[in-house]
């Protein structure tokens, strides 16, 4: 029986790998299967975890007071030794674009384990932006030896690099998946989160949802997006819920220039299940997240992405998102655009979601099962 080890750090990445853990555990009598989390990021790593019911096998709980770039690398790769020696696992997944994923699929590959990167090939060729995403991403790309690419767009990214295309399957992404588990479970739970929202959500009025965190807006990037926010609450009769990251880059700005606007709601970074009920509850969304790029049409919400570039250009084409950078005039216009024009809004809402159907989990077992048996 062939070993599979899942590995994942951060709650983006758990969201997406949970419904590959779920899967391939659903048939432990084909692949033996183990969960390692690093918990590069810990609290909201956990809530994920216990959303989905997943018990990891192994748990290195790297994250640290201080923790860095340097210090988080080395940890990742000097800790997943024991683990790989323990286990000697056929395969390692590993996801998208982060440092556990860059540094296990280094430490898989010294250990020489195949690696298998989900959401591969998505690019923006700017060493710089997004930072240190672009470069986990490439990296991990160099690494893998099966890539599962959401899209096409994806694929072709790859076969520029020279990947073997015998090696890249086009599966979609797996954040629907969780998205489409997700979204009807948020209504049945008993969730303090989603009761807190449910007392101050306003359901007369268009709801706003705002998330922001991106290392490259820090500075002049965000108080430009907060200077945007707060012209569209005092003009327009909306209610605006920012979940403020707990950065203090982030803090700041929003703090300053938000904090005493009555229908701007600054709260607390939401769990997966809340966050995904004010999704479903919103108008429009104003993000510089790449994984909401992905949900946010799923739920037919337009999405307008607060960055100068976006590794996720099939959600442009398709007309979900427009990319608006951190230019307050843009995002203020393209805001009052979709809450006055009707046509444009129901486009976007109901256009197309390039990013799947909710069977890539499935897709990548079978894949997988296909490859182990040759």
């Amino acid at each position: 029986m062939k070993r599979v080890l899942i590995v994942f750090g951060t709650r983006p990445e758990a969201i997406k790998m949970a419904p590959l853990v779920k899967e391939f555990k659903k048939y432990e009598d084909i692949f033996d299967t183990k969960v390692c989390v690093t918990a590069q990021h810990r609290e909201m790593l956990d809530q994920v975890l216990d959303f989905f019911e997943i018990t990891p096998d192994y748990d290195l709980n790297l994250m640290k007071p201080g923790q860095n770039l340097f210090t988080l690398t080395a940890d990742v790769i000097s800790s997943m030794k024991p683990v790989l020696d323990d286990f000697i696992p056929d395969y390692v997944l590993v996801h998208g674009d982060t440092t556990t994923s860059s540094a296990a699929a280094l430490a898989s590959f010294y250990f020489g384990a195949k690696v298998c990167h989900i959401e591969a090939g998505l690019r923006t060729n700017n060493r710089l932006s997004p930072f240190p995403e672009e470069m986990n991403r490439q990296i991990t790309g160099r690494l893998a030896d099966i890539h599962f690419a959401p899209t096409e767009q994806s694929k072709l990214n790859l076969l520029k690099e020279n990947v073997d295309p015998d090696f890249i399957f086009v599966t979609g992404n797996t954040v629907i998946d969780a998205l489409l588990y997700a979204k009807d479970k948020v209504e049945e739970i008993n969730d303090e989160q989603i009761e807190f929202l449910k007392s101050i959500v306003d359901p007369t009025k268009d709801l706003i949802l705002v998330t922001g965190h991106r290392r490259e807006n820090f500075g002049e990037g965000f108080i430009n997006i907060c200077n945007a926010i707060k012209q569209i609450a005092l003009e327009q009769d909306v209610q605006i819920f920012y979940p403020v990251h707990l950065n203090p880059n982030v803090q700041k700005p929003v703090n300053n220039v938000l904090k005493d606007i009555e229908n701007v709601k600054l709260i607390s970074p939401l769990n997966y299940p809340a966050f995904v009920w004010l999704m479903k509850k919103s108008k429009l969304i104003i993000t510089d997240s790449g994984g909401v790029q992905e949900e946010a049409p799923s739920l037919g919400k337009p999405v307008l992405v607060m960055r100068n570039t976006t590794e996720r250009p099939e959600a442009l084409n398709a007309g979900t998102v427009i990319l608006v950078g951190t230019d307050t005039a843009e995002i203020i216009h393209h805001t009052k655009k979709l809450l006055m024009n009707k046509d444009l809004y129901n486009q976007m809402s109901t256009a197309h979601n390039p990013y799947g159907n909710g069977e890539t989990s499935r897709e990548v077992f079978e894949i997988l099962l296909k490859l182990s048996s040759n």
